[in-house]
């Protein structure tokens, strides 16, 4: 485990969840937020919306709509300064600063989760990993240590983390979900083929690899049929 003390969680990083905001515009924003990334590493200064729609494949005003939830960006003829934009977008979605995250799971999914690069870039740390299967526990996989799951709840009064990303078989997931919210977690993405009961205050993003596939199916064999006619 990697300096519990130091990640205490400030519970201002999580925002509540939003009934005005529609999920499908949070989610672009994090495609802005990739974009504008990049830009920023390339030394380029301004971006119009124009130029957003062409990186991005996003239209412009559609753009322009989802930034207007959260008041007024940029200046007309100038376009967006694309450090400004990359702070505000990043403090609107809360990972300006480090979001601390514990994963429960250990197994091949889990452990390719806790190497991804991504995460570290997004300030998403995954500070602890928790397993029940003796084998795992006390493992140190990507400079992280594996605990008993058994610990998760004396832990994560340490960590204070409100964020967990679940990467457990369907039979455990919902028993493990509960442990998750006693232990004070209010978000969790979850990896498990299975719908999780929650009460109203705890966020779920579910994650399916087969549920993508199956839609990519299809949207392949409609596109192979358009080709035929």
């Amino acid at each position: 485990m990697a300096n519990l003390e130091t990640y205490r969680a400030d519970a201002r990083n999580v925002p509540a969840p939003s009934n005005k905001v529609p999920i499908p515009t949070l989610e672009r924003l994090t495609t802005y937020l990739r974009y504008l990334i990049d830009l920023g590493a390339s030394g380029v200064e301004t971006i119009s919306s124009a130029e957003i729609e062409r990186q991005t494949g996003i239209n412009a005003a559609q753009f322009r709509k989802d930034l207007s939830h959260f008041g007024e960006f940029g200046k007309p003829g100038v376009g967006y300064n694309v450090t400004e934009l990359e702070g505000r977008i990043a403090r609107i979605l809360q990972i300006h600063k480090v979001q601390p995250i514990i994963l429960v799971g250990a197994g091949n999914l889990g452990s390719a989760l806790m190497g991804y690069p991504g995460l570290k870039e997004h300030k998403f740390h995954i500070v602890t990993a928790f397993d029940s299967d003796p084998n795992k526990i006390g493992k140190h996989l990507w400079n992280i240590d594996v605990q008993d799951l058994r610990r998760l709840g004396d832990l994560n009064q340490v960590l204070g983390a409100r964020i967990a990303i679940l990467a457990v078989p369907a039979n455990a997931a919902q028993s493990v979900t509960e442990k998750l919210i006693e232990a004070g977690i209010r978000a969790i993405l979850n990896f498990a083929p299975i719908l999780l009961r929650v009460p109203p205050h705890v966020v779920v993003r579910n994650v399916s690899f087969l549920q993508e596939l199956a839609v990519l199916s299809y949207q392949l064999t409609e596109g192979e049929r358009k080709t035929e006619k």
